[in-house]
């Protein structure tokens, strides 16, 4: 039984962070604004390490990392 638990706390695990996909991001104009995707352009700088599972967490998470 501890086998099976442990599989499946290890999988959730893995699985999780492949279902984060909102980020913070800064511009170029240091403006902040919520991406579905991680950058791969140079001028945008992904706030924190942070990804939100939901769009409207990253959201309210705005007003709070971009002062």
């Amino acid at each position: 039984m501890t086998k099976y638990i442990l599989a499946l706390v290890l999988s959730a695990g893995i699985i999780s962070p492949a279902l984060a996909d909102f980020y913070i991001v800064r511009g170029p104009d240091k403006k902040c604004k919520v991406v579905e995707t991680r950058p791969t352009d140079k001028t945008v700088v992904v706030i924190g390490d942070k990804a939100y599972v939901s769009k409207a967490e990253a959201e309210k998470q705005v007003t709070i990392v971009c002062k």
